[in-house]
């Protein structure tokens, strides 16, 4: 299901779920048109290249828009097509249809015959500098295209123009697509493939500052230590990493300072609206709008209690995004010190605070460790190491109450309650006697539930535990109002490293 292109490996790993689509629309004799989207850097291009490398493909285009003028895009567009189809011709530098329409009349033809493929990359900087381009398109494929054997694929990063233009029920081309791939940040259970010489911890550690995106991963060097890493990619002046956060915000706003204002608000611990609203100075009105952007755009999470209604009064937001994660807690405030050099503090700051950074439990951030202890309940049911189906994976907190990870089925009626612990030594059995204390606070008032509890420490749990493991299955502790343990799970790094790799594909 998922890929990555290691730059030292030269190998291509996975997305089969989204090769396995392309090949399904390319091998129908009709007419298909795919929307390909994703954030900045996910591998969208790598993705539709390596299809085109390894699939035997013998009609098919593939040409990237540049920022260019209107003109320019049309005549580099219309010199694309006339090289395709003559290939041992020599095609002039001002060679140019004269409108898009022209151009698509052409790409109608080219589909007469045998079935022609044709990619569109970074399709929005055609739609910057010509908007008409997308009811010109619609008006095409409806009358022109939509008849013909042509598999027309459409990709951009700039998430915030396909949304107006493409995705978005009032887009003029909304209904048209036969297929939409939404390319997402590669999973943790990839890290494995990709990052051979470092050990499970560092790769966590990698995946709370960087995240899923290929493209950062490839500008680690895995011949030196993960601080030097930091170092390198990180800490130095005009580094490629330092302007990825406002470059991310400008595919979705024009002008970012408030919503980078909302960042820094988030990753200081403000979480609920009025307490961004108190951060930022900005009005109740902006803040609801800005979050709302931020939210669509992916880089901002609201969560409630996953036991709670959606209209709770709980919520909190989460930057989701582990770049500007990281970003907003460690680089932003130090862009001065960067900008002269001064590297030192700066590292002495992650060192001493990645271990919290990572898995210490508070709202201060959202954390990688129990990112993952969630996906792994959540797979953890459909493949069988759990005793039954997860259909929403979250966590829990009131006033009196705060658990890491809660799975829920609701219509079984049974619940996963998880402590994450990120410590490197061994777990004592008090955090499942804390874990079971916190059971009345989190089960729902009505029905009759079963409860499995699942401890995940990245060092493992000692002797005690397993001893409490035993001592709260004895039917005497395992009853509650109106739930009932089941089971008691404990895993460690190892095993969730393990298991994630392989669920991954």
């Amino acid at each position: 299901m998922f890929c990555v292109y290691n730059i030292l490996m030269r190998t291509f790993i996975g997305r089969t779920s989204e090769i396995q689509t392309l090949n399904t629309y390319q091998q129908r004799n009709e007419s298909a048109l795919l929307i390909v989207y994703g954030r900045r850097r996910v591998g969208k291009t790598r993705l539709l290249t390596h299809w085109l490398q390894t699939t035997p493909i013998p009609h098919a285009l593939y040409w990237v828009a540049q920022p260019d003028s209107a003109t320019a895009q049309l005549r580099q567009f219309s010199q694309a097509l006339y090289r395709f189809e003559h290939p041992e011709g020599t095609v002039l530098t001002e060679f140019t249809y004269q409108s898009w329409e022209q151009a698509f009349e052409q790409v109608a033809r080219l589909a007469e015959g045998e079935r022609f493929t044709l990619i569109i990359d970074e399709f929005t900087y055609l739609l910057a500098r010509a908007p008409e381009l997308a009811g010109l398109l619609q008006n095409t494929w409806d009358h022109h295209l939509k008849q013909k054997n042509i598999m027309l694929i459409l990709s951009s990063s700039h998430l915030g123009m396909m949304q107006k233009q493409i995705l978005d029920y009032q887009a003029l081309l909304y209904g048209r697509a036969s297929a939409q791939l939404h390319v997402q940040p590669l999973p943790f259970g990839t890290s494995r493939l990709y990052f051979p010489d470092y050990d499970a911890a560092e790769r966590v550690a990698i995946y709370a500052m960087f995240g899923g995106i290929p493209a950062y991963w490839e500008r680690l060097d895995q011949t030196v230590t993960l601080s030097e890493n930091i170092r390198q990619q990180l800490l130095t002046a005009n580094n490629l990493m330092q302007a990825e956060p406002r470059l991310l915000l400008q595919d979705f706003v024009r002008e970012p300072d408030n919503y980078i204002a909302i960042f820094n608000a988030i990753a200081n611990g403000y979480r609920t609206q009025k307490e961004i609203k108190t951060f930022t100075g900005l009005a109740q009105g902006h803040v609801s709008s800005y979050l709302n952007v931020l939210e669509t755009a992916g880089f901002v999470e609201r969560r409630i209690p996953v036991t709670a209604g959606i209209q709770s009064r709980q919520s909190r937001y989460h930057i989701s995004d582990p770049y500007l994660r990281f970003y907003y807690r460690f680089l932003a405030s130090r862009q001065t010190q960067l900008a002269l050099g001064i590297q030192e503090p700066a590292l002495a700051e992650i060192k001493r605070h990645l271990l919290d950074f990572i898995g210490t439990h508070n709202f201060i951030g959202t954390h990688t460790w129990e990112e993952l202890c969630r996906e792994w309940v959540l797979r953890a049911g459909a493949a069988g190491k759990l005793p039954f189906l997860v259909d929403q994976v979250g966590s829990y907190w009131d006033k009196t109450a705060q658990v890491d990870v809660v799975g829920i089925n609701k219509m079984e009626k049974t619940l996963v309650l998880g402590e994450c612990k990120w410590s490197p030594k061994p777990m004592e059995g008090a955090v499942l006697d804390t874990l079971h204390r916190k059971t009345e606070a989190v089960v729902p008032k009505q029905g009759n539930w079963q409860i499995v509890y699942v401890g995940m420490a990245r060092g493992g749990w000692t002797e005690d535990a397993q001893a409490t493991v035993s001592r709260l299955m004895r039917d005497d502790e395992r009853n509650g109002r109106n739930w009932r343990v089941s089971q008691i799970r404990l895993v460690d790094l190892a095993e969730i490293d393990q298991d994630l790799a392989n669920w991954s594909g």
